[in-house]
């Protein structure tokens, strides 16, 4: 049972999900932003336990990037709705998913088992979304100079950094998917 602690906090995150978006949705920053902080310290220990006893799955491999990304485009979407991020950059943000998870599927259906490892400009484009999301959080708690100083850093700058990223991201991910198709193609009788 114990094996299974890392996938019941990847659990436990989605589970946040929920109350994090009510909490922003009604405008209560400081509890949205405690409940994100404490997902961010779940996905840190979930993976530390999994690696440092090999309680590794298929399972949470699959699920931890699920409620990162979950827990994040709902964060966008919650935001872009309240007029505190742009329509644009939430788009582009999720698209870029849309589109990935997409291509996963189709490739799928097309050329069968999929592997696909995150790569490194991808985690960095997670982690400056959730960087973003904490600072426009901070930004909006009306925090003297703390709140001003978030908010010269994110907007417009990290909002045109996010978009830049997602869309590189994004492309390489393509140029992967392109890859590892022409080789099994290669493969093929």
């Amino acid at each position: 049972m114990i094996r299974m602690l890392p996938n019941l906090l990847t659990l436990a995150r989605i589970i946040l999900v929920v109350p994090t978006a009510w909490y922003l949705w009604q405008q209560q920053m400081a509890a949205a932003l405690m409940l994100m902080l404490v997902a961010g310290v779940t996905d840190a220990v979930d993976g530390g336990l999994a690696r440092r006893f090999a309680w590794q799955s298929r399972f949470g491999e699959l699920l931890d990037p699920v409620a990162d990304k979950l827990l994040v485009v709902t964060i966008f979407i919650v935001f872009t709705l309240q007029d505190r991020l742009p329509l644009w950059l939430a788009a582009i943000v999720v698209a870029r998913d849309i589109v990935i998870i997409s291509g996963v599927g189709l490739y799928r259906l097309k050329m069968g088992q999929v592997a696909i490892a995150p790569t490194l400009i991808s985690k960095a484009n997670t982690a400056l979304q959730i960087v973003a999301l904490v600072l426009l959080m901070i930004g909006y708690l009306a925090l003297p100079t703390y709140s001003d100083w978030a908010m010269a850093i994110i907007d417009p700058y990290g909002f045109i950094l996010l978009a830049l990223l997602a869309v590189v991201s994004g492309v390489q991910y393509f140029f992967i998917a392109v890859r590892g198709a022409r080789a099994v193609s290669s493969r093929a009788p």
